[in-house]
């Protein structure tokens, strides 16, 4: 059964166009290149929307904005306090959230179109729980009890449009080398052999991203496409999300893959790779200190009740960016240990999606992150064991190098 899709707009829902009125551009002054000028303009602008918000959310909480507005730096901030990312995400969360008269997404929505990178942060933090409850609702409900959804589909709209507009009508490509030289910067010393393999040894392009069309409504047919995108744009600022938000996705990621297939339990803790149809892998997987990522029959704990057991659809066009937002929390630098060991449960259970669902690129793309998850965990777990045994070898060595300190000698008292 197809969903029925809702429009950004309806007559029963006030318009999401407050901020971006179609009124003409202003002329740009000098005070526009100022950098001071720029700076000030931007800490006002997050001064005051951290003010709307608090507005919004001081019934709930005894918590205060007033200290994250009156900062140097107020969006980046809101960005960090992990009190306000738990008071709009409890917001997000209500049942009544996500229609077009919620005055959350409407404070979402105006400002991420406020053009401010710092205040878009803020949005797309968000952007996992939207997507989750959005996704959740949308495929736990039938159509004629679905609720109004126009909210949250105004938040990924206005996304997804400031991407298509930044795209500007054109794709993503990427150069593939030519894999048949003997490096990626291989160059034959003969111009003659150089010319006649000109054709051979051009690199192949392929389409990452197809071009963008402008979209007024979140269609059924285009609503894996528009949130794919909204997730490539959390993924180009995944380095600057805060740890909770991408803690979130991973267990997101986890409920979305399905939790109704057994051999996601049995893919690294006996030693070997047992995929979905029986049969055993030729690679070894690294069992040690695996068993805290086993999944527990009712779900993981921290997930939302709401999204628990919702298995939605999972096109191409939207788990590619999934898979690499998982890829980064997989493998980043300076991700934390917990987002590490969630993202690995969420690729594990993806890829048991993938082999019962036969999809080529989502079975290729989990394997190779499980494969880079389980080499990392391998390697750090051998450092730790060098350190471990330097360190011991050291306190030994310097217990036998250790003079032992001299004794005074003896002094006999004889009688006369």
């Amino acid at each position: 059964m197809v969903k029925q899709s809702h429009p950004v707009r309806s007559s029963n829902s006030p318009s999401f166009s407050s901020t971006s009125s179609s009124s003409p551009h202003p002329t740009t002054t000098a005070t526009d290149h100022d950098p001071m000028h720029s700076w000030w303009d931007s800490v006002s602008k997050a001064r005051s929307r951290i003010l709307s918000l608090s507005t919004l959310l001081s019934s709930s909480s005894s918590f205060s904005f007033s200290s994250l507005a009156d900062s140097n730096q107020p969006a980046l901030s809101l960005l960090s306090s992990p009190e306000a990312y738990s008071l709009i995400s409890s917001a997000l969360s209500a049942p009544s959230s996500g229609s077009g008269a919620d005055r959350l997404c409407h404070w979402l929505y105006d400002t991420y179109l406020l053009s401010d990178s710092h205040l878009r942060l803020v949005v797309l933090s968000f952007l996992p729980l939207l997507s989750a409850i959005y996704l959740s609702r949308l495929h736990s409900h039938e159509t004629f009890s679905l609720p109004s959804l126009s909210g949250f589909e105004a938040v990924i709209l206005a996304i997804y449009s400031a991407e298509a507009k930044s795209r500007a009508g054109k794709a993503l490509l990427v150069q593939i080398p030519d894999l048949s030289q003997p490096s990626l910067y291989h160059t034959p010393r003969n111009k003659a052999t150089m010319s006649a393999n000109e054709n051979k040894s051009r690199p192949s392009v392929g389409i990452l991203s197809a071009p963008l069309e402008p979209q007024i409504a979140v269609k059924s047919t285009k609503r894996a496409c528009i949130l794919g995108t909204a997730l490539d744009c959390y993924y180009k600022q995944i380095s600057q999300m805060p740890s909770w938000s991408k803690l979130e996705f991973c267990n997101f990621a986890a409920v979305w893959a399905g939790q109704d297939c057994d051999c996601q339990n049995r893919l690294d803790f006996e030693g070997e790779n047992v995929n979905c149809h029986g049969h055993d892998s030729d690679d070894d997987f690294f069992v040690e200190g695996m068993e805290n990522l086993r999944i527990e029959e009712n779900g993981d704990a921290n997930v939302n009740v709401e999204l628990k057991g919702v298995r939605i659809p999972l096109p191409w066009e939207f788990l590619q960016p999934v898979l690499r937002i998982l890829g980064h929390c997989l493998l980043g630098p300076l991700t934390s240990q917990d987002v590490k060991d969630s993202a690995s449960v969420a690729v594990r259970r993806l890829y048991a999606r993938a082999s019962h669902d036969l999809v080529p690129q989502a079975i290729i793309g989990t394997r190779s992150l499980i494969q880079l998850d389980n080499r990392e965990r391998a390697a750090a777990a051998a450092k730790a064991s060098a350190a471990t045994a330097s360190s011991t070898e050291a306190n030994s060595s310097s217990n036998v190098n250790t003079p032992s300190k001299a004794k005074k000698p003896e002094i006999l008292l004889v009688s006369k």
